[in-house]
């Protein structure tokens, strides 16, 4: 497996605006975003503090700020590391983002002293438990678009129509992988000498996980072009809606029937030594694998990193709920909905106005 070339894109075959679209055959509404207040996002929280325990959580509102900057730039005015810092998810820079974040040792009296020009601190309240990467129900999103075509309602209603029929790609959006993909090569940098590029741990696992995100997109891409999101090819490894769980199909026709009716969805691979394998020798696995090596890493590369990239599994396709639409005046267009933890809300823009706008 080479490691020679480090360049992104041109060893990693796919520029990040050739992620194909659900809705590349309708036409879309264009539009812009120009202000901070055109993206607001909310962090749906899983559960609420409970007033005990020595972890303080802290909703926080910030402004054209990442959800590490925003920990840093709290951690110095703290003075503490931030080795007892959790977050359920990663927020955007650009635009105003609400979530929250939990701090080990920390009293709310002082959280609350928390001051900055684009950070503030909401709410602050003691915890039992540290906040863990996926506590939480999903984000709540309020997009303003500008710079329409004159039919951008119609156009938007056409695509989100055709979404909320069989669902949203689950693309992890292009600010995960940095600028021209960045992070992507300094990730296969750790891999190569398994030697951190950075001191900063929150910093280390985002590199690592950019290029977890890389390999999953890609397979997420392969499965679009072949028609594949919604129909099994066989030996995939299926989660079930209602609960979670995973398992590895086996039977053809039964698992199809349970996927067409939306009880399960075909998931991809989050590259690590804990992840689940499709069955053994199945097209499933030879799709998955032939994509891994062409990136030049296996999922064991991973291993050296212990918890930080362990590795799992991601549900290629999404529901989008709450979805509403509005076109206040000629040349805007809002768009409300609610997507699941880890889902980007620049996925479904990108679907509507056919840009990037991130």
């Amino acid at each position: 497996m080479g490691y020679a070339i480090m360049n992104f894109p041109s060893q990693l075959s796919m520029p990040l605006e050739d992620w194909p679209l659900l809705t590349h055959d309708l036409p879309g509404s264009r539009g812009t975003l120009q202000e901070l207040e055109d993206f607001i996002v909310e962090e749906l929280p899983a559960y609420l503090p409970q007033g005990e325990g020595e972890h303080c959580f802290a909703f926080i509102e910030k402004k054209n700020l990442t959800t590490p900057e925003a920990i840093r730039r709290i951690c110095n005015q703290l003075g503490i590391s931030n080795t007892g810092v959790g977050y359920a998810g990663l927020k955007d820079k650009r635009g105003i983002t609400r979530q929250w974040i939990s701090f080990q040792g920390i009293s709310p009296e002082k959280m609350q002293t928390i001051q900055h020009e684009d950070l503030k601190v909401i709410l602050a309240k003691l915890h039992r438990n540290k906040l863990r990467t996926g506590h939480l129900k999903g984000n709540r999103f309020e997009v303003q678009l500008r710079d329409t075509t004159s039919e951008a309602l119609s156009l938007a209603q056409a695509s989100c129509t055709k979404i909320q029929q069989s669902g949203l790609p689950n693309y992890y959006g292009a600010q995960r992988f940095g600028h021209e993909g960045r992070n992507v090569s300094e990730a296969l940098k750790i891999i190569k000498t398994k030697k951190r590029t950075t001191s900063d741990r929150i910093e280390h696992r985002l590199l690592l996980s950019a290029l977890q995100s890389y390999i999953f997109n890609k397979v997420l891409a392969q499965r679009l072009r072949d028609n594949s999101l919604q129909k099994l090819i066989g030996g995939e490894v299926l989660q079930k809606i209602e609960s979670g769980g995973l398992f590895v199909s086996e039977d053809l026709e039964e698992d199809g029937r349970r996927l067409a009716s939306g009880e399960l969805v075909i998931t991809g691979p989050i590259c690590g030594p804990r992840m689940v394998k499709p069955k053994e020798d199945s097209p499933a696995l030879k799709l998955e694998a032939d994509i891994i090596q062409s990136v030049g890493v296996s999922p064991e590369d991973f291993g050296a990193f212990g918890r930080l990239a362990r590795g799992g599994r991601r549900p290629l396709m999404v529901r989008v709920s709450d979805l509403k639409l509005e076109e206040p005046a000629p040349g805007f267009l809002r768009i409300s909905f609610v997507l699941p933890p880890g889902s980007y809300a620049t996925v479904l823009l990108r679907e509507v106005t056919k840009k990037d706008l991130r």
